[in-house]
């Protein structure tokens, strides 16, 4: 009968607690196994019959000392292999959480990595030191969010609710309020996004976490969109902001730039084609052009759009708008 990785863990820590209930006296019981663990006594008592069925394991329930306890002390679950590997990548997500360390998910993840450690048999030791000389994860910068900003958004995704946000546009220095459905969250480059059905403009639409300012869980339900597809803002577009329609894009890369750009996945859907003269031509979908025009000044003179026209305009307006700034703050010194 397969099981699953999360009641597996359980029955390592049930294991455990049965044998430290022995060794003190205070046998643990499906209540304190549950508060504990964070789950209902229920699913201790269904682990605990699974151990019994299929794992002849020898527990019985002394009635006056309200706990568990095994029959014969020399019963030992089957052992559970973990190599070098394995507890490689367990020091590498102990370091990877440094990512998360701004957020109020941080402790809730820090829970959950304790409780696989607590879990590990106890011939089996973990310390994340030793890789501290030897590894680094380079966090993105992040915007801090506000503990109770995070609790009910988070709210209203997981119990189909409508929240209230107050929300400030970039550069806006007043805030609007908004009805918004939350229908999914993203993290993309250091922020997290909410993507969500808002009353006021009866669409879909992305906000920035960093700038609601308050936010109010109702009690109204709400049914997500027919037709709404987390995959267009988890992965399959370019940027995070999404339109109505697919826009097909070309970028030149000088032959200087080719190497980084052929080295890595853009976008799920890229195309790429290698010129004569060592440079390589850059085409893929994307669903709004202002973070493609971002993008692309980011190279500098080693990129140029190709298309489509609207692309091409845009970025010979910003560079036209910056060399103007340039030139007037250029006049300035001189003078």
């Amino acid at each position: 009968m397969a099981k699953d990785k999360t009641q597996l863990l359980r029955l390592l820590f049930i294991d455990r607690k049965i044998r430290e209930g022995m060794r003190t006296g205070i046998l643990a019981n499906c209540s304190s196994m549950g508060a504990e663990y964070e789950v209902s006594a229920k699913s201790i008592l269904r682990d605990i019959d699974y151990l019994r069925n299929q794992r002849d394991a020898p527990i019985a329930y002394d009635a006056g000392n309200r706990g568990y306890y095994y029959t014969e002390e020399n019963y030992a679950l089957p052992a559970i292999s973990l190599n070098e590997s394995d507890l490689f990548a367990i020091c590498i997500a102990e370091k990877a959480l440094q990512m998360h360390e701004d957020t109020p998910i941080y402790r809730k993840l820090q829970n959950v990595f304790r409780k696989i450690e607590d879990s590990l048999p106890e011939k089996v030791s973990i310390h994340p030191d030793w890789v501290e000389d030897k590894l680094s994860v380079i966090p993105e910068r992040q915007t801090r969010l506000e503990p109770e900003i995070w609790e009910a958004v988070s709210a209203g995704l997981s119990k189909n609710q409508t929240v209230v946000i107050s929300y400030r546009k970039p550069g806006s220095r007043e805030s609007s309020e908004r009805q918004v459905d939350p229908c999914h969250l993203v993290r993309y480059q250091g922020e997290w996004y909410l993507i969500g059905h808002c009353h006021r403009r009866d669409a879909i639409v992305t906000f920035a976490m960093s700038r609601i300012e308050t936010a109010l869980l109702l009690e109204k339900k709400f049914t997500v969109p027919d037709g709404f597809d987390h995959a267009q803002y988890a992965g399959s577009q370019f940027g995070i902001f999404s339109g109505e329609r697919e826009i097909a894009v070309e970028v030149w890369f000088s032959g200087k730039h080719a190497p980084y750009v052929l080295e890595r996945e853009w976008h799920p859907r890229q195309t790429t084609a290698r010129q004569k003269d060592g440079s390589v031509v850059l085409g893929f979908p994307a669903r709004h052009l202002y973070e493609v025009k971002r993008w692309i000044l980011s190279w500098g003179s080693g990129a140029r759009a190709l298309a489509p026209r609207e692309l091409v305009c845009l970025v010979q307006e910003e560079l036209a708008a910056a060399l103007a700034d340039y030139g007037r703050a250029e006049e300035k010194v001189k003078s």
